[in-house]
């Protein structure tokens, strides 16, 4: 199981790489064909921002499961553990409440839009709207993961991660 994790989230690594190399494409050809050639790509602003979109939804899931958004880990990992744990329940069933609320935002909006097109690339406006579902579905797993971990007393704090943690975790201590 942990093989197809990792294999699931090099996947979206890939793509995040691909969505970051189609932007500066399609942008920096755009700038080149309006400066030289006086024209321009007319799918490259609209199919650059569609990039952007699912840039950020799916780099969230990869950060999300790397431990890398903010939090105010100082003070939860400050608690004593019985507080500490009722805290992080908490904060975990808040994270499922929101993430639920944007599965179903992303459901109805990619369903009225199906048939819906993006005036300049004519793809259908629920692709747009459909990464919000695979960034829910994706986030929705790890969190209930993580609520289990907290439930049971196998994760007890938030995992603190700092530059100087990183670096000597990575061999590039100074």
């Amino acid at each position: 199981m942990t093989k197809a994790i990792d294999a699931y989230f090099a996947l979206l690594k890939g793509i995040v790489v691909l969505c970051l190399v189609g932007m500066v494409v399609l942008v920096f050809g755009n700038v080149l064909m309006r400066y030289i050639f006086n024209s321009g790509i007319t799918v490259s602003e609209e199919f650059a921002r569609w990039l952007f979109v699912w840039l950020t939804f799916i780099g969230a899931i990869i950060v999300l499961r790397d431990h890398g958004h903010l939090g105010l880990d100082f003070v939860v990992n400050s608690l004593p553990t019985p507080l500490r744990r009722i805290c992080l329940i908490v904060g975990h069933l808040l994270m499922i409440l929101a993430t639920w609320l944007i599965i179903e935002g992303s459901w109805t909006q990619a369903s009225v839009n199906l048939y819906t097109y993006a005036p300049a690339t004519g793809l259908s406006m629920g692709l747009f709207f459909g990464v919000g579902l695979v960034f829910g579905i994706s986030t929705m797993f790890i969190l209930v993961w993580r609520l289990f971990l907290i439930a049971t007393g196998q994760m007890d704090r938030m995992i603190v991660i700092d530059e100087e943690t990183a670096a000597v975790s990575q061999g590039l201590e100074k």
